[in-house]
């Protein structure tokens, strides 16, 4: 099933992404988001669509795109100088060693803008509420109360000591809360309930925590070879991580119990859950 979820959305991007002039910009993103990925944000939201009973995947589909799209963005953006300042991404240059700073900012915006643009022409053509309220919480995620907001706090963080409220208000924000909106998304297409909703939203928040703190594991553990990017950047960028504060054995330690606190929820929920657990498990257990 993850396979068949990632061929859809593979699929459905290029049809997004069809080569226009002017040329270059298709190229840039294409570049992007073509080149890779293991679409987690979008499987989540096909995958909770599914677990919630939704049977018309092609109503969940260009929310399943949206959400790669503004996850694009978002990688464009962080291997930039001004932010993370990474040469690689995905085992190949970043994308603003290939097109240039200022292409790779526009590529950038243009993800983001396009996920809007796809997401709200279907919401105006089907003109359903859940359809406007899916792209509400994605949008809220993606913004000022979530990503925004955390990868901010993670830039004047830099070169500083921070306390455990601040890391982890950075790591919610960052990483778990455009998480809990592909899973919350998929519910809301697929009509579950308000209290099912309430329980998938805080199943992907210890998820988002849990991924986190894989990256941050990742960075110290694994290879660049392996990893496709740059290992140690957050020492390089002088930035706290879940392992400076907490050291390495209780991030494993915290790793598991998170991941435990999220299968556990699934299965209060009785879903038809077979995939998402299988998906979060492995996801939580990669090497890159």
């Amino acid at each position: 099933m993850n396979t068949d979820y990632i061929n859809i959305v593979n699929s459905n991007l290029e049809k997004y992404l069809k080569i226009e002039y002017p040329n270059i910009i298709y190229e840039s993103m294409n570049y992007s988001i073509l080149g890779g990925g293991k679409r987690v944000r979008p499987c989540l939201l096909l995958g909770s669509y599914n677990a919630f009973g939704g049977n018309k995947i092609e109503e969940a589909v260009p929310f399943a795109c949206a959400i790669e799209m503004i996850h694009t963005y978002s990688l464009i953006h962080d291997d930039l100088p001004g932010m993370d300042d990474d040469d690689y991404r995905r085992g190949k240059l970043s994308n603003h060693k290939v097109f240039g700073e200022g292409m790779a900012i526009l590529a950038g915006d243009a993800f983001l803008n396009y996920a809007y643009e796809i997401m709200l022409n279907f919401s105006i053509e089907k003109f359903e509420k859940k359809y406007f309220l899916a792209m509400q919480k994605i949008a809220e995620a993606a913004g000022l109360k979530g990503m925004i907001k955390g990868q901010v706090l993670d830039i004047i963080s830099e070169n500083k000591q921070i306390d455990e409220k601040t890391l982890l208000s950075i790591d919610k924000n960052k990483t778990a809360k455009i998480l809990q909106a592909s899973m919350l998304a998929g519910g809301i297409l697929a009509n579950a309930s308000k209290e099912d909703l309430i329980k998938i939203e805080e199943a992907g928040y210890y998820l988002g925590i849990s991924f986190q703190i894989k990256d941050d594991l990742l960075d110290i553990q694994s290879t660049t070879e392996v990893l496709g990017k740059p290992i140690n950047s957050d020492i390089k960028n002088n930035k706290s991580t879940y392992i400076s504060i907490y050291g390495e054995k209780k991030a494993e330690n915290d790793l598991k119990k998170y991941t435990d606190k999220t299968i556990e929820i699934l299965n209060e929920l009785k879903l038809m859950n077979e995939f998402l657990q299988d998906f979060i498990l492995k996801l939580l257990e990669r090497i890159n």
